[in-house]
């Protein structure tokens, strides 16, 4: 099967998650400082901003892998479609830790791992798909030349912090929500500074 339809899906299935987050923003009822009721609301708008770069960066990843295949065998269909439900599973997260982040306590601990939780999935998905091809150069128009080891280790990365993140979400989910912020903007920084190599 050519790309063409894989990504036009895949494309439909981001555009949805990247809507999705910005249903909990909502207009704060307040009869004092509207400056105020918004600082309040500041972990909904701080989730909102690290799942949509996160989910964007992916987009760009995903967009770039599957720009260089010739065509895409069945198990690679199965594994985007794996990837895909990690992303659609980010906007109940993010409400969730939003929700629950600025409040003391066993829900917002909760809150916070299953954020990263959905986050380390969703990076493990993507890693999944770029072994199997790894695995199947044949699926390439023109293979690209391998990643520095070093390159790698900045790739894989963000998987590794989400795992860690796990463990701290039950010691300051504040803390993860700036461990999060800062690794969201890493990657977005590294789209702009370590090109051409293709994340994979």
């Amino acid at each position: 099967m050519r790309t063409s339809r894989v990504e036009a899906f895949s494309d439909g299935v981001f555009a949805v998650a990247i809507t999705l987050l910005v249903l909990d923003l909502r207009t704060p009822e307040t009869t004092g400082s509207l400056i105020g009721a918004l600082a309040d609301e500041w972990p909904v708008f701080a989730a909102f901003a690290i799942s949509f770069l996160v989910i964007g960066v992916v987009w760009v990843n995903h967009h770039t892998l599957f720009h260089q295949l010739d065509h895409v065998d069945r198990a690679l269909l199965f594994l985007n479609l794996g990837l895909l439900m990690t992303v659609v599973l980010i906007p109940f997260t993010t409400s969730l830790f939003a929700q629950y982040v600025g409040h003391p306590g066993t829900q917002a601990q909760v809150a916070a791992a299953l954020f990263n939780g959905a986050q380390l999935l969703m990076g493990l998905a993507f890693l999944a798909c770029g072994r199997w091809l790894m695995a199947h150069p044949a699926l390439y128009r023109v293979r690209p030349a391998r990643a520095s080891p070093l390159r790698q280790l900045g790739v894989n990365a963000g998987s590794v912090v989400y795992a860690l993140c796990i463990p701290l979400s039950f010691l300051s989910p504040i803390a993860v929500l700036v461990v999060d912020g800062v690794v969201a903007a890493y990657y977005v920084v590294d789209w702009f500074t370590l090109r051409p190599d293709p994340v994979t």
